[in-house]
């Protein structure tokens, strides 16, 4: 059961798979999106009826760990967070394999520690949640695959490292699909490799929470 505080603020932060198509207008019915972050939203506002707070995503489609760290002051710093969640990763090693124009797995650390620094900055008690960037499958590209598979294992160290760094709350979640794959077929929780399906984002959420519970409760 999450406990959450008076104007806490949670803030879920990514690319396409926290953005899951959220709304991008005031209708609650769809401004989580749809995915990990939605029932993670759903659970916390289910246990903390009588709390005054907000659950916040700004994930958006297609950003690279740059992208993010050049709208951090408008969609992070401004929105003031207590719990800061980042999913981020697989579109620097996809711009790197498309065009070479992601980064490589030091500068990924570089702008990393920028956008923590400054939202510790702002609040130095902000509990920050790292998620580890995860790769399944191609269905029909044997080159992505190849090299996805290849990097995604220092990219999911940078974000180990960095979270070491600061203190911050890892998620692991490459294993969870390793093991799954094992038994039945990966598609049926990323349907293209990388995008995961309803099961997948519970599985994803089942993982958060189980990691990120524990010191968000004993703040």
């Amino acid at each position: 059961m999450f406990r959450l505080k008076n104007n806490d603020v949670i803030l879920f932060q990514g690319d396409s798979i926290t953005d899951g198509n959220r709304g991008r207008n005031d209708d609650l019915n769809h401004i989580h999106g749809h995915g990990y972050q939605y029932i993670l939203a759903s659970e916390m506002h289910a246990d903390n009826l009588d709390v005054d707070f907000e659950v916040i995503n700004r994930g958006i489609s297609g950003n690279r760990i740059a992208n993010l760290y050049g709208r951090w002051k408008e969609d992070c710093i401004n929105l003031k967070p207590n719990v800061l969640s980042i999913l981020v990763g697989v579109n620097d090693i996809y711009g790197n394999f498309e065009c070479g124009c992601g980064s490589d797995t030091e500068r990924f650390k570089k702008i990393y520690r920028l956008m923590l620094d400054e939202a510790i900055e702002v609040n130095p008690d902000v509990l920050i949640v790292i998620m580890e960037p995860f790769f399944g499958t191609s269905k029909d590209n044997a080159e992505w695959d190849k090299y996805a598979k290849a990097n995604i294992a220092s990219f999911a160290a940078a974000t180990k490292e960095v979270a070491e760094e600061y203190n911050a709350v890892f998620v692991p979640l490459q294993d969870i699909f390793d093991e799954y794959a094992k038994k039945t077929d990966i598609f049926k929780l990323l349907w293209d490799g990388v995008h995961p399906t309803t099961g997948g984002h519970q599985l994803i959420a089942r993982r958060w929470k189980e990691c990120v519970e524990p010191r968000l409760n004993a703040r």
